[in-house]
């Protein structure tokens, strides 16, 4: 068996063991490894869109919760409580909200982090001009 060394991908980290091994026809073993993918890269990969997340689920959670209201309604429009379609359309219904209350949970979070951030960039801005004029 000749010995080949493993290619690694530029800006992947290392993974220490291999992930999958596969046996070839020959009786031979080949090791596949999977690359690991690092925040910046996926970063780089995405634009940046991954930290936005709760912008993406607000059109879905609209949906489902619309089509929640219109199944609800129309299973309760022929008196089917507790039938199939009132029991979905009430999930529907709750999985809706509950999008809509984790997208504005995540947006309030987001909020917070950045104006942190920002008051303690403009406090490192006024320690550094009152410096500079002392």
């Amino acid at each position: 068996m000749t010995e080949e060394p493993v290619k690694e991908i530029s800006g992947a980290p290392k993974s220490p063991t291999p992930v999958a091994m596969e046996k070839s026809p020959k009786s031979e073993v080949v090791v596949t490894t999977v690359p690991l993918v690092t925040e910046v890269q996926l970063m780089a990969a995405t634009g940046g869109a991954e930290l936005s997340c709760y912008r993406c689920i607000i059109p879905f959670a609209v949906v489902v919760f619309i089509a929640g209201i219109v199944v609800t309604a129309v299973a309760y429009s022929f008196n089917s409580h507790g039938s199939i379609i009132s029991i979905f359309g009430l999930v529907l219904l709750s999985l809706g909200l509950f999008l809509l209350a984790s997208s504005a949970l995540c947006w309030k979070v987001r909020q917070r982090s950045k104006k942190t951030r920002r008051r303690e960039s403009q406090t490192a801005l006024v320690v550094n001009q009152r410096s500079l004029f002392a």
